[in-house]
Protein backbone atom coordinates (compact mmCIF):
# COMPACT_ATOMS: atom_id res chain seq x y z
CA UNK A 1 0.00 0.00 0.00
CA UNK A 2 1.23 3.76 -0.73
CA UNK A 3 0.98 7.04 1.10
CA UNK A 4 -2.59 7.21 -0.79
CA UNK A 5 -3.65 4.41 1.25
CA UNK A 6 -2.31 6.11 4.39
CA UNK A 7 -3.91 9.63 3.83
CA UNK A 8 -7.18 7.97 3.68
CA UNK A 9 -7.05 6.66 6.89
CA UNK A 10 -8.30 8.56 10.31
CA UNK A 11 -5.50 8.82 12.13
CA UNK A 12 -6.27 8.26 16.05
CA UNK A 13 -3.54 10.77 17.74
CA UNK A 14 -2.49 9.43 21.53
CA UNK A 15 -1.76 12.38 23.96
CA UNK A 16 2.38 12.75 23.57
CA UNK A 17 2.97 12.56 27.54
CA UNK A 18 0.69 9.50 28.15
CA UNK A 19 2.59 7.63 25.05
CA UNK A 20 5.99 8.61 26.56
CA UNK A 21 4.49 7.26 29.87
CA UNK A 22 3.46 3.85 28.31
CA UNK A 23 6.93 3.67 26.52
CA UNK A 24 8.67 4.48 29.29
CA UNK A 25 6.60 1.35 31.21
CA UNK A 26 7.15 -0.80 28.45
CA UNK A 27 10.67 -0.61 28.24
CA UNK A 28 11.13 -1.62 31.69
CA UNK A 29 8.40 -4.38 31.79
CA UNK A 30 10.54 -5.90 28.42
CA UNK A 31 13.84 -6.44 31.23
CA UNK A 32 12.32 -9.20 32.80
CA UNK A 33 9.92 -11.58 32.16
CA UNK A 34 7.24 -12.48 31.42
CA UNK A 35 7.32 -10.02 29.26
CA UNK A 36 10.66 -10.44 28.23
CA UNK A 37 9.71 -13.72 26.85
CA UNK A 38 6.49 -12.25 25.68
CA UNK A 39 8.18 -9.87 23.47
CA UNK A 40 10.70 -11.63 22.36
CA UNK A 41 8.44 -14.43 21.29
CA UNK A 42 5.77 -11.71 19.48
CA UNK A 43 8.51 -10.23 17.71
CA UNK A 44 9.35 -13.60 16.12
CA UNK A 45 6.24 -14.52 14.84
CA UNK A 46 6.25 -11.09 13.20
CA UNK A 47 9.87 -10.70 12.15
CA UNK A 48 11.03 -6.93 10.90
CA UNK A 49 10.93 -7.54 7.05
CA UNK A 50 10.85 -5.75 3.65
CA UNK A 51 7.64 -6.06 2.76
CA UNK A 52 5.48 -5.17 6.00
CA UNK A 53 5.70 -3.95 9.59
CA UNK A 54 7.48 -5.80 12.40
CA UNK A 55 5.39 -6.66 15.96
CA UNK A 56 7.98 -4.04 16.85
CA UNK A 57 6.18 -1.56 14.53
CA UNK A 58 2.39 -2.26 15.15
CA UNK A 59 3.10 -2.50 19.09
CA UNK A 60 1.89 -5.80 19.38
CA UNK A 61 3.44 -5.92 23.25
CA UNK A 62 1.93 -2.50 23.99
CA UNK A 63 -1.03 -4.07 22.67
CA UNK A 64 -1.00 -7.52 24.51
CA UNK A 65 0.23 -5.17 27.51
CA UNK A 66 -2.91 -3.67 27.52
CA UNK A 67 -4.90 -6.72 26.73
CA UNK A 68 -3.86 -8.32 30.59
CA UNK A 69 -3.79 -5.68 32.29
CA UNK A 70 -6.80 -2.74 31.46
CA UNK A 71 -9.25 -4.94 28.90
CA UNK A 72 -11.74 -7.11 30.39
CA UNK A 73 -9.80 -10.50 29.54
CA UNK A 74 -10.58 -14.12 30.81
CA UNK A 75 -8.19 -14.48 33.90
CA UNK A 76 -7.75 -18.26 32.56
CA UNK A 77 -6.82 -16.34 29.29
CA UNK A 78 -4.23 -14.72 30.82
CA UNK A 79 -2.99 -17.60 33.11
CA UNK A 80 -2.58 -19.40 30.00
CA UNK A 81 -0.28 -17.06 28.46
CA UNK A 82 1.58 -16.52 31.07
CA UNK A 83 2.07 -20.15 31.78
CA UNK A 84 3.04 -20.49 28.52
CA UNK A 85 6.48 -18.40 29.49
CA UNK A 86 7.07 -20.96 32.01
CA UNK A 87 6.75 -23.75 29.19
CA UNK A 88 8.85 -21.83 26.34
CA UNK A 89 11.43 -20.66 28.88
CA UNK A 90 11.61 -24.31 30.42
CA UNK A 91 12.27 -25.97 26.90
CA UNK A 92 14.75 -23.18 25.72
CA UNK A 93 16.79 -24.30 28.96
CA UNK A 94 16.26 -27.69 27.85
CA UNK A 95 17.50 -27.82 24.15
CA UNK A 96 20.03 -24.70 23.84
CA UNK A 97 20.62 -23.96 27.81
CA UNK A 98 19.31 -20.40 27.84
CA UNK A 99 15.97 -18.75 27.96
CA UNK A 100 13.98 -18.16 24.90
CA UNK A 101 14.83 -14.29 24.43
CA UNK A 102 18.80 -14.64 24.94
CA UNK A 103 18.63 -17.12 21.11
CA UNK A 104 19.78 -16.31 18.22
CA UNK A 105 16.51 -15.82 15.69
CA UNK A 106 17.47 -19.15 14.02
CA UNK A 107 17.43 -20.93 17.62
CA UNK A 108 14.07 -18.98 18.48
CA UNK A 109 12.61 -20.26 15.24
CA UNK A 110 13.12 -24.00 16.08
CA UNK A 111 12.00 -23.98 19.32
CA UNK A 112 8.19 -22.04 18.14
CA UNK A 113 8.79 -24.81 15.40
CA UNK A 114 9.27 -27.57 18.25
CA UNK A 115 6.36 -26.47 20.48
CA UNK A 116 3.60 -25.83 18.20
CA UNK A 117 3.96 -29.93 17.81
CA UNK A 118 1.78 -30.44 21.12
CA UNK A 119 -1.91 -28.95 21.34
CA UNK A 120 -1.18 -26.70 24.23
CA UNK A 121 1.97 -25.11 22.27
CA UNK A 122 0.05 -25.00 19.16
CA UNK A 123 -2.80 -22.98 20.67
CA UNK A 124 -0.34 -21.22 22.84
CA UNK A 125 0.83 -19.82 20.02
CA UNK A 126 -2.12 -19.17 17.93
CA UNK A 127 -3.45 -17.17 20.86
CA UNK A 128 -0.46 -15.06 20.58
CA UNK A 129 -0.83 -14.69 16.87
CA UNK A 130 -4.38 -13.70 17.27
CA UNK A 131 -2.86 -10.34 19.60
CA UNK A 132 -1.09 -9.76 16.56
CA UNK A 133 -3.83 -9.23 14.35
CA UNK A 134 -5.76 -7.54 16.94
CA UNK A 135 -3.12 -5.38 17.70
CA UNK A 136 -2.61 -4.60 13.68
CA UNK A 137 -6.53 -3.63 13.22
CA UNK A 138 -7.65 -2.18 16.41
CA UNK A 139 -7.48 1.71 16.44
CA UNK A 140 -4.51 3.05 18.94
CA UNK A 141 -6.40 3.81 21.84
CA UNK A 142 -6.36 -0.29 22.26
CA UNK A 143 -1.98 0.28 22.88
CA UNK A 144 -1.35 -0.84 19.03
CA UNK A 145 -1.49 0.46 15.72
CA UNK A 146 0.54 3.56 15.62
CA UNK A 147 -0.83 5.76 12.81
CA UNK A 148 -2.84 3.38 11.72
CA UNK A 149 0.50 1.39 10.33
CA UNK A 150 -1.56 -2.04 10.04
CA UNK A 151 -4.19 -0.81 8.00
CA UNK A 152 -1.70 0.73 6.10
CA UNK A 153 -0.14 -2.47 5.09
CA UNK A 154 -3.25 -4.74 4.98
CA UNK A 155 -5.26 -1.93 2.70
CA UNK A 156 -7.94 -2.14 5.46
CA UNK A 157 -10.18 0.96 5.92
CA UNK A 158 -10.85 1.67 9.29
CA UNK A 159 -14.33 2.58 11.11
CA UNK A 160 -14.79 6.47 11.84
CA UNK A 161 -14.86 8.18 14.52
CA UNK A 162 -12.30 5.76 16.25
CA UNK A 163 -12.39 5.43 19.72
CA UNK A 164 -10.57 7.43 22.18
CA UNK A 165 -9.84 6.56 25.68
CA UNK A 166 -13.30 6.01 27.67
CA UNK A 167 -14.92 5.18 24.66
CA UNK A 168 -13.37 1.63 23.82
CA UNK A 169 -15.55 -1.16 23.32
CA UNK A 170 -14.91 -1.98 27.15
CA UNK A 171 -15.84 1.05 28.41
CA UNK A 172 -18.99 1.45 26.20
CA UNK A 173 -22.65 0.48 27.17
CA UNK A 174 -23.53 -3.64 26.91
CA UNK A 175 -25.42 -3.03 23.44
CA UNK A 176 -22.70 -1.12 21.48
CA UNK A 177 -20.32 -3.21 23.07
CA UNK A 178 -21.46 -6.35 21.62
CA UNK A 179 -21.93 -4.66 18.02
CA UNK A 180 -18.36 -3.04 18.36
CA UNK A 181 -16.74 -6.82 19.18
CA UNK A 182 -19.06 -8.87 16.40
CA UNK A 183 -17.12 -6.53 13.87
CA UNK A 184 -13.89 -5.96 14.75
CA UNK A 185 -14.32 -10.40 15.39
CA UNK A 186 -15.46 -10.08 11.84
CA UNK A 187 -12.08 -8.63 10.49
CA UNK A 188 -9.86 -10.82 12.63
CA UNK A 189 -11.11 -13.85 11.06
CA UNK A 190 -11.60 -12.53 7.37
CA UNK A 191 -7.68 -11.02 7.52
CA UNK A 192 -6.87 -14.51 9.07
CA UNK A 193 -8.80 -16.73 6.61
CA UNK A 194 -6.84 -14.26 3.66
CA UNK A 195 -3.58 -14.48 5.15
CA UNK A 196 -3.45 -18.42 6.51
CA UNK A 197 -0.58 -17.03 9.17
CA UNK A 198 1.67 -19.40 10.46
CA UNK A 199 4.37 -19.28 13.59
CA UNK A 200 6.50 -20.39 10.90
CA UNK A 201 8.07 -17.99 8.34
CA UNK A 202 5.96 -15.22 9.07
CA UNK A 203 7.15 -12.95 6.76
CA UNK A 204 5.21 -12.69 3.41
CA UNK A 205 6.88 -13.42 0.60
Amino acid sequence: AGMGALASLPVFSVNAKAQTSLNELLNTLVKTDPWLTLDATLNQLLPSSATGPSASEIRATAYLHQVMTVQPTEQDEKDFILKGVGWLNGYANSEKSADFAQLSFTDKEQLLRGISRSTAGQNWLNTLLGYIFQAMLSPASYGGNPNGIGWTWLEHQAGFPLPEKGQRYFELPTRARIDLISRVDYDAKRLASSRNPSHQGTKKS
